[in-house]
């Protein structure tokens, strides 16, 4: 009888493509702001309000430029819903056809002149689409890689646990929601600083980090045999058990405190 094979993760989860991603999702918001018109690729909140004030103001031409992003960032999902249901199990994850397609997309915006910025923006929206939700975890943890405000909020949760139980594990969870946000600070910054050298090619940058993660995405993990990682998940274990302790410990002590008249 064969030996059983060990179980393999994908690297899309993995920080280290997840660096790229971020820097990514950065780069397009910056892109798309500053150069195509003031929408926001990614930032759909953004756009929703732009959105409502311009059709409040009866200004309905301006208000296309906003609800066309938001119907594109819409369809990005369900596409990368399909991909996910119909191409599962081939040579290729779906997650790295989910970036191929979003590099064609992009390498396509890089040709478009502005007069075109309404479908640059609709393109670049519906790739960001389908990169938020194909990959919606880093190292076990729920995070987007074109937004902040969900990371925020876990990155400063994560750090008033720390605070209160002293928990490795939620002092590395908070690490991993900052050092997003930072990346993709850094990638907007990235992006302004490549719009004064590139123009319109500047999105070709955020093809070329999208590429690295794809290639990153080749490499699979032993989730079974690593030492490392059994020694992590270990500790994650222990960190729990201390945490679940500490406030059974402090409902105890809350209940039993006699109430003031």
């Amino acid at each position: 009888m064969a030996p059983k094979r060990p179980n393999h993760g994908q690297m899309s989860e993995s920080f280290y493509t997840v660096i790229f991603l971020s820097l990514s999702g950065g780069l397009q918001d910056a892109y798309t702001y500053l150069f195509r018109g003031g929408v926001f690729a990614n930032a759909q909140t953004g756009n929703i309000v732009l959105l409502s004030v311009r059709l409040f103001e009866g200004d309905w031409a301006a208000a296309g430029h906003y609800l066309i992003p938001l119907l594109a960032f819409s369809l990005g999902i369900l596409v990368a819903e399909l991909v996910r249901w119909h191409f599962r199990g081939r040579m290729l994850h779906w997650r790295q056809l989910v970036v191929l397609g979003e590099i064609a997309l992009l390498f396509l915006v890089g040709f478009l002149p502005s007069r075109l910025d309404l479908l640059a923006n609709a393109l670049v929206s519906f790739a960001c689409a389908m990169q938020v939700q194909a990959f919606r975890k880093v190292d076990g943890y729920a995070f987007a890689s074109t937004m902040c405000i969900g990371n925020l909020r876990s990155g400063v949760e994560s750090l008033c646990a720390w605070g209160r139980t002293k928990s490795l594990e939620a002092r590395r969870k908070a690490g991993r929601y900052f050092g997003v946000i930072l990346l993709f600070a850094v990638g907007a910054g990235l992006g302004s600083l490549s719009l004064g050298w590139w123009g319109a090619r500047a999105i070709w940058f955020s093809c070329v980090l999208l590429a690295v993660s794809f290639l990153l995405m080749f490499i699979r993990e032993d989730l079974e045999e690593d030492p490392v990682i059994r020694k992590d998940l270990a500790e994650i274990r222990r960190d729990g058990t201390a945490i679940r302790q500490e406030l059974a410990k402090e409902l105890r002590q809350d209940l039993s405190e006699p109430k003031k008249p």
